[in-house]
């Protein structure tokens, strides 16, 4: 009997295990983790589970591809309970295709914005995370504009993505694999 057959076991729907990989690599002496993939899906947000060597402060520096067919115009990262991202002096902040980001105060919310990733396009994000866990959990969201949208209804959705995060769909979970060097 395949895992299929038995109630509750089918997690078809909601996992992504061989179509699009992600994959990272943790640098132990540096405490950096890089990822990097793909999204091939417009209409679901992605929880990406990493396999850290060691709970503490990581920069992460993460690589995703847009396979779908909508431009984001904004991406938004949550962290689990057990990590914040870190907003001081030393923590590097950017989307290379994105001019600002916001961060909300309790600092597990952080949202990409003022720019636009077209189909086939790669975004490149850096930030740093503080968490207790050697297993964080981080959902990854976008926002496109819907075609019929006019400039400035665009600009009031996105006024409410910051202040409110982008409205939560349907999840596909990813376990990334982690190779650690150094």
């Amino acid at each position: 009997m395949s895992g299929t057959e038995l109630p509750g076991l089918d997690v078809s729907t909601r996992v992504r295990a061989r179509d699009i990989q992600m994959a990272g690599v943790a640098d132990v002496r540096r405490h950096v983790l890089m990822i990097s993939g793909a999204i091939d899906t417009a209409d679901r947000d992605i929880s990406v589970c990493v396999n850290l060597p060691e709970p503490g402060r990581w920069q992460v520096i993460k690589s995703e591809t847009n396979l779908t067919d909508k431009t984001w115009v904004a991406v938004q990262a949550t962290t689990d309970e057990d990590s914040t991202f870190v907003n001081d002096e030393d923590a590097m902040i950017i989307a290379r295709q994105f001019a600002k980001s916001f961060m909300t105060p309790d600092q597990r919310r952080l949202i990409f914005y003022g720019g636009e990733v077209r189909p086939g396009e790669s975004l490149l994000k850096v930030y740093s995370i503080e968490t207790s866990a050697r297993r964080p959990t981080y959902s990854y969201s976008s926002y496109s504009p819907v075609a019929s949208d006019t400039p400035d209804s665009t600009d009031v959705a996105l006024e409410q993505i910051i202040a409110n995060g982008v409205p939560q769909r349907p999840v596909i979970e990813l376990i990334v694999p982690v190779t650690v060097i150094g």
